[in-house]
C-alpha cells in the first residue's frame, strides 16, 4: 500500500469508504465498533476539502496498487508540540490487514516531522474496549481526560483521551 497526502481528486472515492467504516451495516460488522453507530453521515466532501485547505491539518490516504483509496487518517496540529490523530479508517473489507497500523505510523511520522509534535492525542468512545486495547498495543495510553462525544446522542457518550509520546 502506498500512503501519501490526499488530493482533491481522491475525495470522491475516499468519502464512501469513510462512511462505510463509520456508519451503517458495514460499520456494525467491524471489530472496532462495539455499539450501534450514530445515524447520519460521518463527514462530507466539503469537510474533507476543508481539511486539505487548512495548513494545520493533513489527510493521508492509503492507495491500493490500482490507485484507488483504501483508508485514511487525519492529523491536526494543536500547537505546543501536540498533534491530534483522527478520522482513521480502513475500508471494511480490508480491516485486520495491518493497514490501520501503517496509517497510524505514517501519521505519527508526519506529525513529528511536519508539525514538530512530541505528543499525539486521539479520542475513542470510552466504552469501545477492543478499540482502546488496539491503540494501547500501539503505545497510546489513557490520559484520564474525558471529552463529550461531538454529536448529541441519547444516551450520551463520552470520549476517552489517549496519548503517545513521539520520537524527536
Amino acid at each position: 500500500m502506498d500512503i501519501r497526502p490526499a488530493a482533491l481528486s481522491d475525495l470522491p472515492q475516499l468519502h464512501p469508504i469513510i462512511e462505510r467504516a463509520y456508519r451503517g451495516d458495514t460499520a456494525r460488522e467491524s471489530w472496532a465498533i462495539e455499539s450501534a453507530p450514530p445515524s447520519g453521515p460521518r463527514t462530507s466532501i466539503a469537510a474533507l476539502e476543508a481539511i486539505l485547505a487548512n495548513p494545520a491539518e493533513r489527510l493521508l490516504v492509503a492507495l491500493r496498487t490500482d490507485g484507488t483509496p483504501s483508508g485514511c487518517v487525519q492529523i491536526s496540529d494543536k500547537g505546543a508540540g501536540v498533534a491530534y490523530l483522527g478520522l482513521l479508517c480502513v475500508d471494511p473489507g480490508l480491516q485486520s490487514s495491518g493497514l490501520g497500523h501503517q496509517l497510524i505510523a505514517a501519521a505519527e511520522q508526519l506529525a513529528a516531522t511536519t508539525f514538530a509534535a512530541r505528543r499525539m492525542e486521539m479520542t475513542v468512545i470510552a466504552t469501545h474496549d477492543k478499540l482502546i486495547q488496539y491503540y494501547q498495543r500501539r503505545g497510546y495510553r489513557p490520559t484520564g481526560e474525558r471529552r463529550p462525544y461531538p454529536v448529541p446522542l441519547d444516551p450520551p457518550r463520552q470520549m476517552l483521551v489517549l496519548a503517545k509520546s513521539l520520537a524527536a
